[in-house]
């Protein structure tokens, strides 16, 4: 688990690829002071294992699933990734429940200044992660933890302070540029459970989820 507070940017060294399939050599030096082989790491967002470690550098795998729903198949060598270890027990929780389990991707409509904010407008390829991203709720944008502003017309946007956007990549983003979204994690379990045993492919469920929004409003939840 990750909390999408960034801690530093890597850079991209090399890319070996085949297929769909790819390996990252990403150089770093902070996260490096404790990674072990087979620690996950977020990169962009994306939860990946450590597989190999270097003098500042280490090395990931990316499988085909992950190729095909995120950004990383667009990365080139020298491109800039935000970095964070998975959460240590008993550490911080400054950010919100992150799985780095990217649900799409996005493209960046446009950025533009509100006083010292940044706000970025985004657009997910997926119009079906509309009921999961909510105004003033969390979502995480290549790996980073931020609160939804508002959503109209297919976009939403994201308010950056000028912290975050020094020390994460988005520092390097304009528009046209893609992005990995994860949705929080707490509206998927709730829309799983409501719909449970009613979706394609479950015929052999015993039935739909006995919880209705009206359970959920008889018991304070909504």
């Amino acid at each position: 688990m990750f909390t999408g507070l960034i801690e530093e940017v890597g850079v991209l060294r090399s890319v070996t690829s085949g297929g769909e399939m790819m390996v990252l050599n990403i150089g770093a030096s902070l996260i490096m002071g404790d990674l072990k082989i087979g620690d996950s790491v977020a990169v962009d967002g994306v939860c990946l294992t450590a597989t190999s470690l270097g003098d500042h550098h280490f090395t990931v795998d990316v499988m085909p699933e992950t190729y095909r729903n995120s950004t990383l198949k667009e990365l080139r060598t020298g491109g800039k990734l935000n970095l964070e270890r998975a959460m240590a027990a008993g550490g911080r929780f400054g950010g919100h429940i992150v799985q780095g389990h990217v649900d799409g991707t996005g493209e960046i409509r446009s950025v533009r200044r509100d006083q010292n904010a940044v706000v970025f407008e985004i657009a997910p390829d997926r119009r079906a992660l509309f009921k999961f991203i909510i105004p003033k709720g969390s979502i995480t944008i290549d790996g980073i933890s931020l609160t939804v502003v508002m959503t109209e017309a297919g976009t939403f946007t994201v308010s950056i302070i000028p912290h975050t956007l020094g020390e994460t990549v988005l520092a390097h983003k304009r528009p046209g540029d893609r992005v990995n979204i994860e949705c929080d994690v707490l509206g998927k379990y709730v829309d799983h459970l409501l719909h449970y045993g009613s979706r394609a492919g479950n015929e052999d469920d015993a039935g739909s989820s006995k919880i209705s929004h009206e359970f959920l409003a008889a018991n304070g939840f909504v």
